[in-house]
């Protein structure tokens, strides 16, 4: 078991969901499939696509705390190959902000609150209690790491970590907007309705709903299967509106899943299902 492994394995132990990193910083393919991304997939995106797997293997959507994953022979060769150690930072309530060079670490030291910190190669990782939206190049040198991304484990780093400070949550806030909670089209079967009552797909709802909140990891992957889910058991009747669509993409949404991979999900679950 190399030194990157057993890091993996003893991260993952104690709750962290971890992924293997190739050279350059980069997740790999973690299906045969998929090995190397030959089938085309975009490692430094949000989404795992596209690609044929029958489940998420890319990027912050690939990180588990499951050792039979970790240790299994999907993982076996990545791992000999491996340069690092990633962990999803969303994925157990925290944010990084990386400060890619000595300017940001300034910035960050005259306007965060004081937190644990991680040197990295060029700057530091400040590390905060909450999770967020992620975002790239909030500022020269920043980036936010949290919610649907994925950093280099580097290390405990020093300092007693603080609760996310508003003042990092308001930098991806560029102008008040609202919510989009549907863009996606709902379908209008034209199937005999099998729900006795409506009280059938009420609790089917308020179930995909609960399961969408209740997801600890692989969100993503969660999100998608519940989709897939409603419109099989609701999708053909003509009965699921676009009410219930957004209640199903706002839970998706509180999780950090971003409008559009809601309707990118809901997409791929419609063209899945042939509808």
């Amino acid at each position: 078991m190399n030194a990157y492994l057993r890091t993996a394995v003893d991260l993952a132990a104690r709750g962290v969901p971890v992924l293997p990193l190739r050279p350059g910083k980069l997740p790999a393919g973690n299906c045969r499939t998929c090995r190397d991304n030959a089938c085309g997939g975009r490692p430094n995106m949000k989404t795992p696509g596209p690609c044929d797997c029958p489940h998420p293997c890319h990027a912050w959507a690939a990180a588990t705390t499951d050792p039979a994953v970790i240790t299994g022979p999907v993982w076996a060769p990545v791992w000999k190959q491996a340069a690092a150690v990633a962990y999803h930072p969303g994925g157990i309530a925290l944010t990084v902000v990386d400060l890619d060079h000595a300017d940001a670490v300034t910035w960050a030291c005259r306007t965060l609150p004081a937190t644990r910190i991680v040197p990295t190669t060029r700057g530091e990782h400040w590390i905060y209690q909450g999770a967020m939206q992620s975002a790239n190049h909030v500022r020269d040198g920043v980036d936010i790491k949290s919610a649907m991304s994925y950093a280099r484990w580097l290390g405990t780093g020093t300092g007693t970590m603080t609760a996310l400070p508003d003042a990092v949550r308001t930098l991806i806030v560029t102008k008040p907007s609202p919510v989009r909670l549907v863009t996606a089209q709902v379908p209008t079967g034209s199937g005999e309705c099998r729900h006795r009552t409506p009280v059938y797909l009420e609790r089917g709802i308020a179930m995909a709903e609960q399961r969408i909140t209740e997801a600890s990891s692989a969100v993503h992957a969660t999100v998608y299967r519940t989709f897939l889910a409603v419109l099989s058991a609701h999708g053909r009747c003509g009965c699921l509106t676009d009410a219930h669509a957004a209640r199903l993409f706002a839970a998706a949404q509180t999780k950090g899943e971003s409008p559009r991979h809601c309707t990118d999900a809901w997409s791929n679950a419609l063209t899945a299902l042939g509808m």
